[in-house]
């Protein structure tokens, strides 16, 4: 098993920039695929963007391509999500998400999760 814990959350401006870090617990945080989802207040929980074991592979939601990266450092057990040009629609709580073979961008597929961190965007 892997445990996840989610920081970097808080409040920006609109326009503005945060990122994410989400870190592992255990030996073996390379063999996981990595990805972050978001819930807002009243919604599902949503795929945001995943990267494969070895970073070489991303995928994200056509809402925030271009304004978001994901990346990883498998020697510091970390996985990052960068938010720039933030937007009022991008507040949410921001879950960080784990699971073997390769990437997926539904949630069910996804059984390892943190406790999450929010991200509050104002206009």
């Amino acid at each position: 098993q892997v445990q996840l814990v989610e920081s970097g959350g808080g409040l920006v401006q609109a326009g503005g920039s945060l990122r994410l870090s989400c870190a592992a617990s255990g030996r073996t945080f390379s063999s996981y695929v990595m990805a972050w989802f978001r819930q807002a207040p009243g919604k599902e929980r949503e795929f945001v963007a995943a990267i494969s074991i070895q970073g070489w592979i991303t995928s994200y939601a056509d809402s925030v391509k271009g304004r978001f990266t994901i990346s990883r450092d498998n020697a510091k057990n970390t996985v990052y999500l960068q938010m720039n040009s933030l937007k009022p629609e991008d507040t949410a709580v921001y879950y960080c998400a784990a699971r073997h073979l390769g990437i997926a961008t539904r949630e069910g597929e996804y059984p390892y999760w943190g406790q999450g961190t929010q991200v509050t965007v104002s206009s």
